[in-house]
């Protein structure tokens, strides 16, 4: 019996081995996702388990790849039965610099060319989808002289506490670890500092905060390309930026600024959200553009910059938002919510690849194998 179901093994991998997965770049078995193989003896043939390590939290490939692997199985001769388990194992972005920040696998810098176009939004419910999804994930707040991120998370009034360690303990909710200089002065209290000042500010937010081991670090970036972006750039493990922009035309201009900074400090851009998109009425269901037709995905296209979603402008956002719930948490099962679930598995995908096209380890096993319970 040992032999035939070595010999049955075997021919799991083969099949697991002519399933490619959709965004990495290779087939299950070459990039070491395959993590157990059970063949049981069933009535009239055996019932055969596999379980696949995913790249990331909401996987976008994970519905295609069930199919694909179903397939694969069903055409093994004496199969009656198949089971498909994915377990998440996030590999570590394979930056130079990754150790300035142990335990923290990814750093995604969210940022725009200007305010006023959703960023901390966008920023907050990126965090809260992909920690939903399963993720271990952190907030922080670098946008020092208008932070919002207390307000969305619901603890305005809350100040942080440090340890025995005199480090800074992060706040916690809707699942997500969080820290802001709103959470260490008064609400309503303004920030007047010089330029350095707030560099070291948001240093100090990185170093002193106690963050654990967190998947991925979620980081709200002041607007535009001032020195804030530039000095955390170079100092910090930056595994890439998503972009927020509205769908105006001129709204682009500020995109193309935004990503030709990220350029130059050689910081991934992921991809772009667009904000505002459109409106639906909700008494009619009428989609309005509020802004014009967009144009965004012919810009992106003509830029090489992946579009990972369109948001409406939507009436529940901003009352959610202030009432300390973002529309993930308020909303879960809206339009609004289930494109920003998109948008999150999208970054974590585009954050594997990346961490796998630079040569985490010299094979693919190795890629994976830096992922914790690998």
């Amino acid at each position: 019996m040992s032999d035939v179901q070595t010999l049955q093994r075997g021919e799991v991998l083969d099949a697991l081995a002519t399933v490619a997965e959709p965004d990495l770049g290779g087939d299950l078995v070459s990039l070491d996702m395959v993590r157990d193989v059970t063949i049981e003896a069933a009535d009239g043939g055996v019932h055969v388990g596999v379980r696949i390590a995913l790249s990331t939290y909401a996987d976008p490939a994970q519905e295609t790849l069930q199919s694909r692997i179903a397939a694969a199985l069903r055409g093994l001769p004496g199969v009656v039965g198949q089971a498909v388990q994915f377990t998440v194992e996030v590999p570590g972005s394979g930056l130079p610099n990754a150790a300035k920040l142990p335990g923290v696998r990814h750093v995604i810098g969210v940022g725009a060319g200007k305010g006023g176009v959703g960023k901390s939004t966008a920023a907050v419910n990126l965090a809260v989808s992909l920690a939903a999804a399963g993720a271990r994930v952190g907030l922080l707040d670098a946008d020092i002289y208008g932070p919002s991120v207390p307000i969305m998370m619901g603890l305005a009034d809350t100040r942080p506490r440090a340890d025995e360690n005199r480090r800074i303990q992060p706040l916690f909710n809707h699942g997500v670890k969080f820290i802001s200089m709103g959470n260490m002065i008064g609400r309503g209290d303004a920030v007047v500092w010089r330029g350095p000042m707030v560099g070291r500010a948001v240093t100090q937010l990185f170093d002193d905060v106690h963050w654990g081991e967190l998947d991925y670090l979620v980081v709200d970036l002041p607007p535009g390309t001032g020195d804030v972006v530039l000095s955390m750039a170079q100092t910090f493990p930056l595994s890439g930026a998503v972009v927020v922009a509205t769908p105006q035309d001129v709204a682009f201009a500020d995109v193309t600024r935004a990503v030709k900074m990220f350029e130059m400090l050689h910081v991934d851009v992921l991809g772009l959200v667009e904000n505002m998109a459109y409106f639906v009425a909700p008494d009619t269901g009428n989609r309005y553009e509020i802004f014009g037709p967009s144009r965004t995905a012919d810009h992106c296209a003509n830029a090489n910059l992946a579009l990972l979603g369109s948001l409406p402008l939507n009436m529940d956002i901003s009352p959610a938002a202030d009432a300390g719930h973002p529309i993930c948490v308020s909303a879960p099962r809206s339009d609004v919510a289930e494109t920003f679930r998109a948008i999150a598995g999208r970054v974590g995908k585009a954050l594997a690849q990346r961490a796998l096209s630079r040569g985490k380890a010299a094979d693919h096993s190795a890629f994976f194998a830096s992922a914790p319970g690998a």
